[in-house]
C-alpha cells in the first residue's frame, strides 16, 4: 500500500526536492505551498498540492483537510519545512517582527502538527518530522530572530518525541546547516519591512557585512549542500524501522553538535566570533 505524506514549503529548495525525491521513492507526497500559484504550478507537475499558509489557521485546517479526504482519513507521515528568515541585529529587531517570523516557523508548524496527531494516534503510527537548523544547536550573528525559532522548535519537537514514546508515532528533527536555496532572497522583503538599519548604531557593520550578503550573492556558502541532501536524511527518518531523533545535514552543523558537546560556551562564542 503506498504510503503518503505531506511536506510544506515545496514552492523552491528543501522542500520542491522533497517532493520530488520522495514521490520517486514511491510516496504518495502532497506537496503544498502557501502561494495558491504554487500550488497550480506543481499539480502541473503531477502532485496533489493543497495550499497551506502557516500564518492562515483556516488553510491549516481546510489543506489537511484536502488530504485527508484523498487519503480517506489516514496520514503516514508529516515534513514540516516551510519558513523565512529575518535578518537583523537584535536590537534593531522590532518585537512585531519577531511575532511574524514566530507566527510562519513555530506557531504554525505547531497548529498543523496538533492538527495530525489525532489521526496518527488513530491509525496507531505515524512520522513526524521537523526541519529544524543548525541555527538551532547554535546562534549566530544577523540570525537572532531565525535562531529563535528554531531553538523553540527543538525543545517543543524534543518534548513531543518523549509524550508520544509510546503511541507509535516517532517525532524526528532535520538539521540543516547551508543548503541551496531561495531563503536569503525570500527574506529581503522581511527585512525591509522590520528592520531600520539607517537608524541603527551599528550602520556600518550593516554595510560591511550583512547588506552585502543579503543583496549581492557572491556563490555558494562554504559547505553548502543540494537540497538532496536533505532528502537523504528524510528519507531515512520516514523509512527506518527505528529512525535517529535528530539528522544533521552539512558538515557546520556536524561541527556545531560537536561543539555543543564539548567546549564551553564561552569557547564557541569565540569560534563563532570569528566568521561573524
Amino acid at each position: 500500500m503506498t504510503k503518503t505524506l505531506l511536506i510544506t514549503g515545496c514552492s523552491t529548495g528543501i522542500g520542491y526536492a522533497a517532493a520530488h525525491d520522495m514521490r520517486a521513492r514511491g510516496w504518495h507526497v502532497f506537496a503544498s505551498c502557501r502561494q495558491a500559484s504554487d500550488c497550480d504550478r506543481l499539480r502541473g507537475e503531477g502532485f496533489d498540492s493543497p495550499r497551506i499558509d502557516y500564518t492562515d489557521p483556516d488553510s491549516i485546517r481546510s489543506g489537511l483537510a484536502e488530504v485527508l479526504d484523498a487519503t480517506g482519513g489516514t496520514l503516514d507521515a508529516l515534513f514540516n519545512n516551510g519558513a523565512h528568515g529575518l535578518p537583523g541585529a537584535v536590537e534593531d529587531l522590532p518585537t512585531d517582527g519577531l511575532r511574524e517570523i514566530f507566527e510562519t516557523n513555530f506557531f504554525g508548524w505547531h497548529e498543523l502538527t496538533r492538527q495530525v496527531i489525532p489521526v496518527m494516534r488513530a491509525q496507531g503510527h505515524g512520522r513526524i518530522v521537523q526541519n529544524s537548523s543548525v541555527l538551532g544547536l547554535v546562534s549566530y550573528p544577523w540570525r537572532g530572530a531565525y535562531a529563535a525559532t528554531k531553538f523553540a522548535l527543538e525543545g517543543l519537537t524534543d518534548t513531543l518525541r518523549l509524550e508520544l514514546a509510546d503511541t507509535g508515532i516517532h517525532v524526528v528533527l532535520i538539521e540543516p546547516g547551508p543548503v541551496t536555496s531561495h531563503i536569503r532572497q525570500n527574506s529581503i522583503p522581511h527585512f525591509e519591512k522590520h528592520i531600520d538599519w539607517k537608524a541603527s548604531p551599528i550602520r556600518a557593520r550593516y554595510e560591511a557585512t550583512l547588506l552585502k550578503r543579503l543583496y549581492h550573492s557572491s556563490g555558494p556558502d562554504t559547505f553548502e549542500l543540494p537540497p538532496a541532501a536533505v532528502s537523504q536524511k528524510l528519507a531515512h527518518a520516514l523509512e527506518a524501522r527505528r529512525p535517529r531523533p535528530r539528522y544533521y545535514v552539512t558538515t557546520p552543523t556536524y561541527i556545531a553538535g560537536t561543539l555543543r558537546r564539548f567546549l564551553s560556551t564561552r569557547a564557541i562564542d569565540r569560534i563563532l566570533l570569528r566568521f561573524r
